[in-house]
């Protein structure tokens, strides 16, 4: 699907749905932690916290929510390794309040030094809430290992030190060089105004163009290291957090498609192989899922668990028999029907709502410049084959390349590699 351009040549998807009163107005930049250099890791992250606490036209983060909160509206941003998304969604009598507060702050925000520097206080909170929470720390473990000696290996928020010395000159030049119309996508989804491209082109369409910057190194792989490829956080639980990463393909490789059918068999639902095996026919954990983490260059395929601690033996031998029956042996014909089937049906509930649909096409453009309908990416699961299914697995599932990420009563990263091996 091509969005149209405004005068400056944001790409914008208008995207009318029928049967909702809502709308949703999505503003993505092409700029997160992987962009970053060493100094100021954890700034793209913040500057979304700043982009809340006041412009010019509206100067504290109070009358920014209460704009908002006034008329019912839900919103707010989110930073990932190679992006930042703003949106609001809104009875669309209000699409104008939406587009126009927007704008005005990722415009016009004023980044007052007060403010910064109450902000690096709540982001630090934050950063210790991610780490005192075993089942969201350890997936960040495990990129961190899949990923190191890139950017991509970085946490999105940083940490405490650089949060206290990155200076706010440092932020705005930042956020100057990089938000600019040249790395921006606009998705409007729903009860789309009739005066939405009008609105659009006399706020965002009147941003001036900026200047080439640097963009990111492309990920050459994971810096060599010396004995097992796994990482562990001592922390004394009754629940073992454990993830399997192996390296995957980047967002526009034509194997992706069976690369996310695979893992929809492995461990995308409640049916899928994983949870049957590990969870339903042996009561090792709550739960166990297999995911792609997906980015423009590369990716992880990851495995990820809450594990009885007194049988993690037994769980380790059934994901890796699981891992390679599936390289092994063929799926069945049916078995990846019901796996497309799923996927199916999970895009039609997503797309249901007008907030999934605008990210659905934005993000497909700001990763590629091109966003497939869904009628065109289910062409495209439609036509992957059990040999397909196979040879990807072969590909991803190398035990060489695999690495391990544990929280729990781990003392040396060989107390959690052992029981993959």
């Amino acid at each position: 699907m091509k969005p149209v351009l405004l005068k400056n040549h944001i790409p914008t998807y208008l995207l009318p749905a029928p049967g909702t009163g809502a709308v949703t107005v999505l503003v993505l930049v092409k700029v997160g932690s992987r962009y970053e250099y060493e100094a100021i890791n954890g700034a793209s992250h913040f500057i979304e916290h700043m982009m809340f606490k006041g412009t010019k036209k509206r100067p504290t983060s109070q009358i920014i929510s209460q704009t908002l909160d006034a008329v019912g509206a839900d919103y707010n941003a989110y930073t990932g390794k190679d992006m930042t998304g703003y949106w609001v969604k809104i009875d669309q009598r209000h699409a104008g309040l939406a587009i126009d507060l927007l704008h005005d702050m990722i415009t016009d925000s004023t980044f007052k030094t007060p403010e910064m520097n109450r902000e690096r206080k709540v982001i630090m909170e934050e950063i210790n809430m991610y780490h005192d929470n075993p089942m969201m720390h350890v997936d960040e473990m495990l990129e961190s290992l899949m990923l190191d000696g890139s950017t991509l290996g970085w946490e999105i928020a940083g940490d405490h030190r650089r949060m206290r010395e990155m200076t706010r000159g440092d932020v705005l030049a930042f956020r100057n060089a990089y938000y600019t119309p040249e790395r921006m996508v606009i998705a409007v989804s729903g009860a789309v105004p009739a005066d939405a491209r009008r609105r659009l082109e006399r706020t965002f369409g009147s941003l001036s163009h900026g200047r080439a910057v640097q963009e990111f190194v492309p990920f050459g792989g994971p810096r060599s290291r010396r004995g097992v490829r796994a990482a562990v956080q001592y922390k004394e639980t009754k629940q073992v957090q454990l993830a399997l990463g192996f390296p995957s393909m980047g967002s526009g490789h034509e194997d992706l498609p069976a690369a996310n059918l695979l893992s929809v068999i492995l461990g995308g639902s409640m049916s899928s192989r994983l949870f049957s095996s590990v969870r339903e026919k042996r009561g090792l954990c709550y739960f166990i899922r297999s995911s792609l983490s997906t980015y423009q260059d590369t990716g992880v395929f990851v495995i990820q668990s809450g594990l009885d601690k007194s049988r993690l033996d037994l769980a380790g031998k059934i994901v890796m028999l699981e891992l390679r029956r599936i390289v092994k042996e063929k799926v069945s014909s049916s078995e990846l029907k019901r796996a497309k089937d799923y996927l199916a049906g999970k895009i039609t509930l997503d797309l249901e709502d007008s907030s999934s649909r605008a990210e659905w096409y934005a993000k497909q453009h700001l990763a590629s410049g091109n966003a497939l309908t869904p009628e065109e990416k289910l062409r495209q699961y439609g036509m992957v084959t059990p040999a397909h299914i196979q040879r990807v697995a072969s590909g991803i599932f190398d035990p060489r390349r695999m690495g391990v990420a544990g929280i729990g009563p781990f003392q040396r990263p060989m107390d959690v590699w052992k029981y993959f091996v």
